[in-house]
């Protein structure tokens, strides 16, 4: 399973890994926001029910998410949510990740 990369120091960093499905493949998006944005990611982080017991999802081949948020290198928040459990603001909060995410250059 993916492992998130190193956190900036003193940034907010907001984390999706998706895995599973009928492939078993995990895919990674990052936001880092800059200064000026991190108000507007704050809320969409705070909007989430990080501390609700999520209700079991079933069906075979579905996606499982992992979201994380990093303030300063440490993590403030983690969820483990299955595919059906993507609503609402956590909807709002992995599409706005995945839409913000920039791909680092790979090394050659």
């Amino acid at each position: 399973m993916p492992q998130p990369e190193a956190d900036s120091a003193g940034r907010l960093a907001i984390v999706v890994v998706r895995s599973g499905g009928i492939a078993g493949l995990s895919k990674q998006w990052r936001a880092e926001p800059d200064a000026e944005r991190t108000p507007h990611w704050r809320e969409l982080v705070e909007s989430c029910p990080w501390d609700a017991e999520a209700p079991p999802t079933a069906g075979a081949d579905r996606y499982q998410w992992r979201i994380e948020v990093h303030d300063g290198g440490s993590p403030v928040h983690q969820a483990r949510l299955g595919d059906g459990q993507i609503e609402g603001p956590w909807r709002t909060l992995v599409d706005e990740v995945r839409h913000a995410h920039q791909p680092r250059p790979t090394a050659r």
